[in-house]
């Protein structure tokens, strides 16, 4: 029988990654009483590399009441400088101080397990919100109007068929949920193999204190980028400055052949070091601090875009329908967008129907669908900026980062630190607007 009330709505998430956290605890701040939450893994402890924690987050993390434990670990950014990898010559150099004042909330830097774990700390508050662990869901039987899956549990026991009132696939960019949704439908997403991997690294302040310029960098307020022909550099200081974070970009040299389903692989150090070769010494000292079999590579895989996010009352978030390049800082960011304004028009249907809860989620759908393939496409532009070859496009590119010295304006070719880009997607205000505008979109249903 289908609940009198919507805040009664069995809610079924899967997935426990930012995306299925963020929606979970705006559910549960939003007043529904009834979400489970399933995960693969048998416990949240949370690993990964540095974060950057953007003012669009930070403004709904602070609404959702968790964002002030992160602050309070995190670095804030004053300045990027974009350098070149061969020479450590500095390109181009922007002042991020102006954004706290604009946009309410600092551009400010963090751990991935903070971020993700003062939002699980934030759903454990909540009594409405239960986690059950050591758990995969696939084989949807039902996409609504009432959503059905099973559930398979890692200690054993026999496969359970799971149901509830609207689906939630948080289950990432390997998404199952998404991928027998099209099959359904017969629709043929690819996977979008960008030719390029990544190197997460953490060195932390013990291993960096004996070498003054590297030491200088850890407790500097910037981000740094060392750029060369299709390669970069990201790093800056996170956990108090305790810890330095280097993430890479550097061509796929390991899994051409591997599997489409294989995401990471143990990386080699000497290899890492021949990537970087030609890199400036200083980089090279950071990588050599690297401890030997601790190298980890990621593939970077996109999709193309979906042609729905929504069927029946089952709805797909974060990387399971918009996976993005890191190159914007904006994944995780938009994973969060899309819990909250999934929050916001599901507590606003007028009627506890499964005809109402479709049309909240295709305002969902509505409302994120154009901004989140916007900043997915906008990643991988600056991407192709920063890994240009030698050549007249570099030259131009270089013009335009020497511009910016000196408190100079223009145009970034770095996107992220470009201020029309981050009128986009700091100075909207995406829960606002789907708020405000559901009563004209759903009555447009």
């Amino acid at each position: 029988m289908a609940p009198k009330d919507v805040f009664d709505l069995e809610i079924v998430i899967v997935g426990a990654g930012m995306g299925g956290l963020a929606t979970a605890l705006a559910l549960a701040k939003r007043g529904f009483r009834h979400i489970s939450v399933y995960e693969t893994a048998s416990n949240l402890g949370f690993v990964g590399a540095g974060i950057q924690l953007a003012p669009n987050m930070a403004r709904i993390l602070d609404r959702l009441g968790v964002w002030r434990d992160i602050e309070r670990e995190a670095v804030d950014i004053k300045t990027t400088s974009i350098r070149q990898g061969s020479t450590d010559e500095e390109l181009g150099k922007v002042n991020l101080e102006y954004i706290r004042s604009t946009y309410g909330y600092p551009h400010m830097v963090g751990h991935r397990s903070s971020l993700a774990g003062s939002m699980y700390e934030g759903c454990k508050k909540e009594k409405a919100i239960n986690f059950v662990f050591a758990t995969s869901c696939s084989d949807v039987e039902s996409y609504g109007p009432r959503p059905s899956l099973m559930a398979y549990s890692r200690k054993g026991g026999e496969p359970y068929r799971v149901e509830c009132d609207v689906l939630i696939a948080a289950d990432g960019v390997k998404s199952v949920i998404r991928d027998e949704m099209l099959k359904l439908k017969k629709v043929d997403a690819k996977i979008i193999d960008t030719g390029q991997a990544a190197y997460r690294i953490m060195l932390r302040r013990e291993e960096m204190q004996n070498d003054p310029e590297l030491l200088e960098l850890l407790d500097g307020e910037a981000v740094t980028r060392w750029i060369g022909e299709k390669r970069h550099i990201i790093a800056y200081a996170v956990s108090n400055k305790q810890i330095y974070n280097l993430s890479t970009v550097q061509p796929d040299a390991n899994f051409a052949a591997a599997p489409s389903a294989t995401y990471t692989t143990k990386g080699s150090k000497p290899q890492m070091m021949k990537v970087f070769d030609d890199f400036c010494p200083k980089v090279k000292r950071m990588l050599d601090l690297v401890p030997d079999g601790e190298v980890c590579e990621w593939k970077l895989r996109v999709h193309e875009p979906l042609p729905f996010w929504v069927l029946d009352q089952t709805v797909l978030v974060g990387d399971a329908c918009h996976p993005t390049l890191p190159h914007l800082a904006q994944g995780a960011a938009q994973a969060i967008e899309d819990g909250a304004v999934i929050a916001t028009v599901l507590a606003k249907i007028p009627e506890v129907t499964p005809a109402a809860i479709n049309k909240a989620l295709q305002i969902y759908e509505k409302v994120r669908r154009d901004r989140a393939y916007t900043l997915v496409e906008l990643a991988a532009a600056s991407g192709r900026a920063m890994h240009l070859g030698e050549g007249a496009a570099k030259e131009e590119r270089d013009r335009q980062f020497a511009a910016l010295k000196n408190g100079g304006k223009g145009p970034v070719p770095d996107k992220w630190a470009d201020a029309d880009v981050q009128k986009i997607i700091y100075g909207t205000d995406i829960v606002k607007i789907a708020d405000d505008e559901f009563e004209k979109l759903y009555a447009q249903l």
